[in-house]
């Protein structure tokens, strides 16, 4: 007997990956259940060869539920994570709401995952689960193995960051306005600060007291709970005209000496990875290529001069993917994979 899963947020564009990945993966489900707001109730979603008709998440009944998957927004989570956990499911949630919770671990898989098993221990535990930020999930992925060999002092991480980040409004925006450009019709800026089409926006999220955004702030704050809170690190989060795929520049400062070829060889090994690293044309990843792939591509591996024990990286990842859905159903792989989650009975 499989595990029964319920999708919160189903309609949206990481709800749809999620269904998507548990089809594709496999995922021992009995039961899957696409779950939204009333207004997109009867809603005909793909999972795999199967349509589900999506169901009101105010009427359904979470009783025996194994696992909910949520990505429907912090406020949803904020109301109804604690009340699904309630009920004996393990929530996994991808909003922001739950990440800064002390007593709420932030797990990337490949980086953290030993964290799950002391969580599943605790008696009076939450029952809740959460998932990072998009664009520190895969910057953490990167920087594990290399933080586990040469130890990491300072991260510089400048992003490149899809409009698909923001949502549907974000690609329905860029998709219009480059329309609009080519026949002559003002690109009137809604989901962004700015025009997004043929332009970049060193904006997202909101301004801190600091003048730093709070996307550059999840990811220092991220990365310190989930690889090493001594780590220091400083970021510059950009949104660019791309539909799918995050990429990011990362400059990192080491206890130890490293070389290039060392660190190649690193990520070679390390669960997660992909490099694809040659020093001439198309010997690097793109957003475009990362699409629908599961892995995190590392590319552009170099030594940096201007500080001692530097590299450079260039990390590229289908946001949608490990940045969101793929990472919220491996924590559920990884808590049946290491026997931490027990099947209801029916």
């Amino acid at each position: 007997m499989g595990y029964k899963v319920a999708v919160v947020g189903a309609t949206g564009n990481v709800g749809r990956e999620m269904l998507n990945i548990l089809a594709e993966r496999e995922f021992p489900a009995d039961e899957i259940h696409a779950l939204a707001s009333r207004r997109s109730q009867g809603t005909e979603i793909s999972y795999g060869d199967q349509v589900l008709k999506c169901k009101d998440l105010e009427q359904f009944d979470f009783t025996g539920v194994d696992f909910a998957l949520m990505s429907a927004g912090s406020a949803v989570s904020k109301e109804w994570g604690p009340k699904i956990a309630k009920a004996g499911a393990i929530v996994i949630d991808n909003s922001s709401f739950f990440r800064y919770d002390s007593d709420v671990p932030l797990i990337v898989p490949e980086v953290n995952a030993d964290v799950l098993e002391g969580y599943m221990a605790k008696k009076n535990r939450r029952g809740i689960i959460a998932n990072p930020n998009c664009s520190t999930a895969q910057l953490v992925v990167a920087l594990k193995p290399l933080h586990d060999a040469f130890g990491i002092k300072r991260v510089v991480c400048s992003t490149y960051q899809s409009v698909s980040g923001a949502g549907k409004d974000g690609i329905d925006e860029l998709w219009n306005q480059t329309k609009g450009i080519f026949v002559a019709q003002g690109p009137e800026p809604q989901k962004f600060t700015k025009q997004i089409a043929f332009n970049v926006i060193p904006h997202i999220d909101v301004f801190m007291e600091d003048g730093f955004t709070k996307e550059e702030w999840k990811m220092t704050a991220e990365t310190k709970k989930i690889l090493d809170p001594k780590i220091k690190l400083t970021a510059t989060c950009v949104r660019v005209p791309v539909f799918v795929g995050h990429a990011e520049a990362v400059n990192i400062e080491f206890e130890k000496p490293v070389t290039a070829d060392e660190a190649r060889d690193i990520l070679r090994e390390a669960p997660g990875l992909m490099v694809i690293d040659k020093p001439e044309d198309g010997g690097y990843i793109t957003p475009v290529e990362c699409v629908g792939d599961f892995a995190t591509f590392v590319s552009r591996i170099r030594e940096d001069a201007t500080v001692e024990n530097g590299l450079a990286l260039w990390v590229v990842s289908d946001n949608l993917r490990k940045g969101a859905a793929l990472n919220t159903v491996q924590i559920a792989e990884t808590l049946i994979n290491r026997g931490l989650m027990q099947k209801k009975a029916a």
